[in-house]
C-alpha cells in the first residue's frame, strides 16, 4: 500500500448526499442504478451510477444518506455523465455495501 500525505488526503471532498432518485440503468455493462443524490446547498445535486443492485433495491435507496467524493472530474460512462463517486466496500462475493454515515448529518457535511 501506498502511503499519502495528509496534503494530499485533503484534497478529497468526500460529502455526505441524500438519494433523491434512482432509476434502472440497462445500458451500462454491469448490473447498476442511476442515482441523483442531494449534497445540500453548496454542492446542489450530483449523479453517479453506483453497482449496488446485488443489495439495494430502488426503494430502499431513496432517502438513504451516502458518503460521496464530489470533486472528480465527471466521468462518462457510456450515455450516462457521473458526477461523483458513491463509496462503498467490496465483500468477498463482490457485492458493495455503502459506506454510510450512522446517524444523519446535514447533506454537504464533509468528512472530519
Amino acid at each position: 500500500m501506498e502511503a499519502i500525505s495528509w496534503d494530499q488526503f485533503a484534497v478529497v471532498e468526500l460529502r455526505t448526499g441524500t438519494v433523491i432518485e434512482v432509476t434502472d440503468f440497462p445500458e451500462a455493462r454491469k448490473t447498476a442504478y442511476k442515482l441523483k443524490v442531494d449534497f445540500g446547498i453548496e454542492i446542489g445535486v450530483k449523479q453517479s451510477s453506483a453497482q449496488i443492485t446485488a443489495l439495494y433495491t430502488k426503494e430502499e435507496l431513496l432517502g438513504k444518506q451516502v458518503v460521496a467524493v464530489v470533486n472528480f472530474p465527471i466521468k462518462q460512462i457510456g450515455p450516462f455523465r457521473s458526477e461523483c463517486l458513491i463509496t462503498g466496500f467490496y465483500r468477498p462475493d463482490g457485492a458493495v455495501v455503502l459506506a454510510v454515515p450512522d446517524q444523519t448529518v446535514p447533506n454537504g457535511a464533509k468528512l472530519a
